[in-house]
């Protein structure tokens, strides 16, 4: 079965606590092990949610959503209108 995905809360939690441990002297490899997750994600993380508090994280997701929802909406409305200009010159 596989893992669910960390909502952003989450992740600007973990980030806040890798951040504890680096503080406190250990290195970033063991803090993401005791976090649970890979380096890698650790970066990617760090590089998309960096300084954001918890209601910005939350925020800039809903917004993606919405952005992205708008984008099929344009499209979507591109499609009809091309039909209906074809339709109309009788290319059909």
């Amino acid at each position: 079965m596989p893992k669910k995905r960390p909502t952003p809360e989450q992740i600007v939690l973990l980030l806040r606590q890798i951040e504890v441990a680096t503080s406190q002297g250990k290195s970033i490899a063991i803090a993401c092990r005791e976090a649970g997750i890979s380096d890698q994600s650790y970066y990617r993380w760090r590089k998309e949610y960096g300084g954001l508090d918890l209601d910005q994280a939350r925020r800039m997701k809903d917004l993606e959503k919405e952005n992205g929802r708008l984008k099929r909406l344009v499209a979507d409305l591109s499609l009809e209108k091309q039909v209906l200009k074809d339709i109309a010159s009788g290319n059909f």
